[in-house]
């Protein structure tokens, strides 16, 4: 199966694999509106690391588009080639998709591993959750949550989000795609479709336990405000407060 943001990223672009534990290669799912949820800790991924990587990609202009569908008649094979941000004239460019992640613990524990305020988490001690770069620029090796799957069972619930920290909402103006990659290879795919316009933030995934596993679940709602308005939307109950990010 093709996944999802090999194909935004086109034929040229180096696609990672990842062993599973038959030692065959791995492969990836789309978890849509009609198949929402997917297993996370099945057989040969109980325990280990569960990595979940944003990467998006600016659309062009609308001028752009309209020249390529013209080329596209020409020269039909460049409809699988992926849009390019065409100038930083555009006001596109220093849009900043942060990827972030709400978590409740058994114990009662709440919290909030992100950038915005530098609150990047820890992977060996509570909340078992590791955020790991502040990338600006959508690339493949870019922002990535590490969730300790050997402490899964402090796990009450985990809710993936994405907001957008500087410049204009532009969620309809970007291809963004968040995966979770099990540990036994499996790379699971949400792409964040029919964005509103004006949104800021996106709850994307939640993560919680049924049947004895965890078991991910898309959700793919948008709001026009930060983390504060996820909250109201899931009841997590937090206090917020303004934050700043450190500029490098």
């Amino acid at each position: 199966m093709v996944s999802l943001w090999s194909y935004w990223r086109g034929s040229g672009a180096r696609t990672q694999k990842f062993d599973t534990v038959g030692g065959s290669m791995s492969y990836a799912i789309e978890l849509t509106r009609r198949s929402p949820t997917a297993p996370l800790t099945s057989e040969g991924a109980e325990t280990g690391t569960l990595r979940v990587d944003l990467s998006w990609r600016m659309h062009t202009s609308d001028l752009g588009r309209a020249t390529r569908r013209l080329n596209h008649w020409r020269q039909p094979l460049r409809l699988f080639k992926p849009a390019e941000i065409q100038s930083h004239t555009q006001g596109l460019a220093n849009v900043d998709f942060d990827l972030a992640c709400l978590y409740e613990l058994t114990d009662g524990t709440k919290g909030v591993v992100q950038p915005l305020g530098g609150l990047m988490g820890d992977f060996n001690e509570p909340p078992y959750v590791k955020l790991s770069g502040d990338d600006r620029f959508g690339t493949a090796s870019g922002e990535t949550l590490y969730i300790n799957l050997d402490h899964k069972d402090q796990f009450k619930r985990l809710l993936i989000f994405v907001y957008i920290y500087d410049g204009v909402p532009a969620f309809d103006r970007a291809d963004v795609v968040v995966t979770l990659v099990a540990s036994d290879g499996k790379n699971i795919e949400i792409g964040l479709t029919d964005p509103a316009p004006q949104a800021r933030s996106c709850a994307v995934a939640m993560i919680e336990h049924h049947k004895g596993e965890l078991v991910a679940r898309r959700e793919v709602k948008y709001v026009y405000g930060f983390q504060s308005e996820i909250d109201r939307l899931y009841g997590w109950g937090m206090s917020w407060g303004r934050g700043t990010k450190t500029r490098v």
